[in-house]
């Protein structure tokens, strides 16, 4: 006990003697990173396709739900997405729909992206030219839709 209150008064006497820099006048600027989600490499595929997920989500946030699904969903789009080694996508196309309006969203919705994936050449099998991996797109009756890589057990 008496150890991890000494250890305790160390770190807050470190702390309190670390001093932030000012803050700089005119530095130039630098380039912000093409996403968010760029500077980070995904740990496995599925970590990626929820990286790719939230993109896809937040480029399309007047056309996304949140919350429960509906018990009958009026829609379900299944697309097929490559993305080369620098995150850049090099084709998308429906693999399983019934709705040809909800794939033309779906589609739509993925195109909307205009930065880029997060790099995904440390997850491509040797000597693949792309990364292939689907996604699948849950329609409610408005046709606003939720990704099942991010809507988790329902």
């Amino acid at each position: 006990m008496r150890h991890a209150i000494t250890v305790l008064a160390v770190a807050g006497l470190l702390a309190a003697c670390q001093s932030t820099p000012p803050p700089a006048v005119n530095a130039p600027t630098s380039t912000p990173p093409r996403t968010p989600a760029a500077i980070q490499l995904a740990a496995s595929i599925d970590a990626y396709k929820s990286l790719v997920a939230q993109q896809i989500m937040a480029a399309n946030a007047e056309y996304t739900f949140s919350g429960r699904l509906p018990p009958m969903l009026p829609a379900i789009v299944v697309l097929d997405l490559s993305v080369g080694p620098d995150g850049e996508l090099k084709s998308v196309h429906v693999h399983r729909s019934r709705n040809s309006e909800a794939s033309a969203a779906a589609l739509a919705a993925v195109r909307r992206v205009q930065t880029g994936f997060p790099p995904a050449g440390h997850l491509m099998r040797r000597h693949a030219r792309t990364f292939d991996f689907s996604e699948t797109f849950l329609f409610n009756d408005q046709y606003r839709f939720q990704l099942r890589t991010l809507s988790g057990p329902q």
